[in-house]
């Protein structure tokens, strides 16, 4: 299979053709039928694209698979996975058969959401795939528009500020890296990812208006990218636009928003910023470890004062994302391999944690914490999956949310134990606000009149998170299904990283002298 690649990143836009071509009317038929062929495509995506796992070879250090050919207007079209983004390809197409069958309750313009959600899964694909930076810029941007139209027309009550929001502060973000890249093929005449990763870009410091910028070019490209993928975690203090794009979105864009699009921000950081720009990194870094550790403690206590459950495990993901960008900027293995393996962690547990809440959402149509209480008396099996994944969330050993802060946390005190040690409180704080929502809503009597008839989970409920909890297990206690895979390309990302480095230091030391 040749065109691997290409076919697992085009089989969902195939789908939402089918479905905008064919399928006709809005009667109950039509809109079981939009459902059924969505759910239909997103399965045969994942199914191909276990063929990309089953031929990587993790002990290969660049990028495979790859597929290049002339594209319009003389742009080039290449697609290729190495150990970083092989696993984000397998984590957007196990996760979007889930999300589609999570939207069987929804009842209006049902065509025109799963096209939405076909749509925007050929974009996240791709910017995981892409090897060209302007396909890279294309996808990546692209992928605004349907997870605007998603919260905009199917979402909550003030969904347009929600949805606008969302993207101006994504797109805005972008117009910064569009600059730098603009820069990047002016230098390097070429818009190759893998041959630009090999580019040294200027890294001499120099004075503008009196300011000294060390590390040069590379600090100022480095800051360019870095305002795309910050806003992209989001880290704070750019994740303002976060909590108001979860409260509207419906259960199934929360659940892509957490669990896939914030982990474009963690990607771009490990393909673009620490291999094109490792001075601009190093200078850089220490100042993202302290924001790391101040968006972990931070909107931690301000998930302790939530009364929207949604808004309350928003802000738990981005405490979750700092642990990322925490274990980036180490630039150790430990500290690598634990950031990445954290946000696949997360896709599986935030989106889980986001189905919970749908689940009690679709039935009582409030998300208000104060609403519940005592669940467990009607909803026993609810109850277990919810504290499962409220324990994920929290760290537990044995689940796979323990893994990734785990290895962050040990890289980030051979770094700087001062911002280990603040980052380290923030477990703590994840404990007390998961485990206060879970007291108020599933424990206690059932007082509320309006829970006594609440049904517990359906099959396609039940069906739904069995492959969440499978996994969130199974990495748990077997975290080398992700480590193995990502151990080598991790381990060269770093080695360049040294060297490039060395060589600023060489060059500044001689300057000095």
């Amino acid at each position: 299979m040749g065109n691997l690649l290409s076919l697992t990143t085009f089989i969902p836009l195939i789908g939402a053709a089918i479905l905008a071509v064919f399928l006709r009317g809005t009667d109950a038929a039509a809109q079981r039928n939009a459902k059924w062929v969505a759910l239909a495509t997103t399965v045969a995506t994942f199914i191909v694209s276990l063929f990309i796992l089953f031929q990587f070879d993790p002990a290969n250090t660049g990028f495979q698979m790859v597929e290049e050919r002339e594209w319009l207007l003389g742009l080039n079209y290449k697609l290729g996975v190495d150990g970083i983004s092989v696993l984000f390809v397998m984590l957007t197409t196990f996760l979007m058969p889930l999300v589609i069958a999570a939207c069987w309750t929804v009842d209006v313009r049902v065509k025109e959401y799963m096209i939405a959600f076909l749509v925007l899964e050929t974009l996240m694909l791709g910017v995981f795939m892409a090897l060209d930076l302007i396909l890279f810029y294309l996808f990546f941007e692209a992928g605004l528009i349907p997870m605007f139209l998603i919260i905009g027309i199917w979402g909550g009550a003030n969904r347009i500020y929600a949805s606008f929001k969302f993207f101006l502060y994504t797109f805005l973000g972008s117009v910064l890296m569009l600059v730098a890249m603009v820069a990047m093929f002016s230098y390097a005449a070429t818009t190759d990812i893998p041959t630009l990763m090999t580019t040294e870009f200027p890294f001499a410091d120099f004075t503008v208006l009196g300011i000294t910028i060390v590390g040069g070019a590379q600090t100022l490209m480095f800051l360019a990218f870095f305002a795309s993928f910050a806003v992209k975690m989001p880290m704070w203090p750019v994740h303002t636009w976060l909590p108001d794009a979860h409260v509207q979105a419906p259960t199934a864009g929360s659940v892509v928003l957490a669990a896939i699009l914030l982990k474009m921000g963690g990607y771009g950081f490990l393909r673009f910023s620490l291999p094109m720009f490792p001075v601009g990194s190093e200078v850089i870094a220490p100042l993202i470890l302290w924001l790391s550790a101040i968006a972990i403690v931070y909107t931690s206590l301000v998930a302790l004062v939530q009364k929207d459950m949604k808004k309350l495990i928003a802000y738990s993901s981005v405490a979750h994302m700092g642990f990322v960008t925490l274990g980036i900027f180490t630039v150790n293995q430990q500290g690598i391999d634990g950031a990445i393996f954290q946000m696949i962690s997360h896709g599986f547990i935030s989106g889980a944690m986001f189905l919970c809440v749908g689940v009690i959402y679709d039935r009582m149509h409030t998300r208000d914490i104060d609403a519940y209480g005592g669940l467990v008396n009607r909803m026993p099996a609810y109850a277990v999956v919810f504290m499962f994944f409220t324990m994920a969330n929290v760290g537990l050993p044995g689940t796979s949310g323990f893994v990734g802060e785990f290895l962050t946390l040990m890289a980030a005190f051979q770094t700087n134990t001062w911002v280990a040690a603040i980052a380290t409180t923030g477990v703590i704080l994840s404990a007390a606000y998961g485990l206060w929502l879970y007291r108020r809503v599933v424990m206690g009597d059932l007082i509320k009149e309006s829970l006594r008839s609440i049904t517990d989970m359906n099959g396609r409920e039940r069906a739904i998170f069995a492959p969440l909890i499978i996994m969130t297990l199974l990495l748990g206690v077997y975290p080398s299904l992700v480590t193995d895979i990502i151990g080598p390309s991790v381990s060269a990302l770093i080695g360049q990283y040294d060297t490039a480095t060395a060589a600023y230091a060489a060059a500044t030391d001689v300057a000095a002298n």
